[in-house]
């Protein structure tokens, strides 16, 4: 058996993760800054001038939703709320990190690809969908006694099918 990530693994990871965002975030800003610098060379007026504005202001709009995430990473929450828009999809390529990950799940749902010989599992947990594609067995009633039993989530609240955003 695995171990479950202590609480100082899972902070190390998140701080990890945040200090990832800032790094985006600081990139984000140079390229505005550039942008800015290019769109003065070219002038106000003309094709590109409208091109560049246009990409300055989804740059400008990522950089403002990279600041928001990491606020909200950053700081302690209960209960998640979203604002808006989808989920996040997370797609893990290693069974053990989907296990950490998806472990006490609100809800598990599992697809079996007898031709392929593959299943893949998504798991929604605190506002994310997580999903794991690889091998496992033919019985898809092993396989939702097992995912149960694996994500520590009741068996009723597992189902083969897809959750899907929208």
């Amino acid at each position: 058996m695995t171990k479950k990530p202590t609480k100082s693994e899972a902070l190390e990871a998140l701080d990890f993760i945040i200090s990832v965002l800032k790094e985006h975030e600081k990139d984000l800003d140079r390229l505005v800054g550039e942008l800015g610098e290019v769109t003065k060379r070219f002038g106000e007026t003309g094709e590109v001038s409208g091109k560049i504005e246009a990409v300055e202001e989804r740059l400008s709009s990522l950089q403002t939703e990279i600041s928001e995430l990491i606020k909200f990473i950053s700081s302690p929450r209960e209960a998640m709320v979203y604002a808006h828009g989808p989920a996040v999809i997370v797609r893990c390529k290693q069974w053990e990190d989907f296990k950490v990950l998806a472990t006490g799940a609100e809800t598990v749902s599992f697809l079996f690809r007898e031709a392929e010989k593959t299943f893949q599992a998504d798991a929604l947990k605190g506002g994310r969908v997580l999903t794991y594609s690889g091998e496992f067995p033919r019985d898809t009633r092993l396989l939702k006694i097992w995912l149960a039993k694996e994500l520590d989530v009741a068996e009723d609240k597992v189902f083969e099918g897809v959750l899907a955003v929208g």
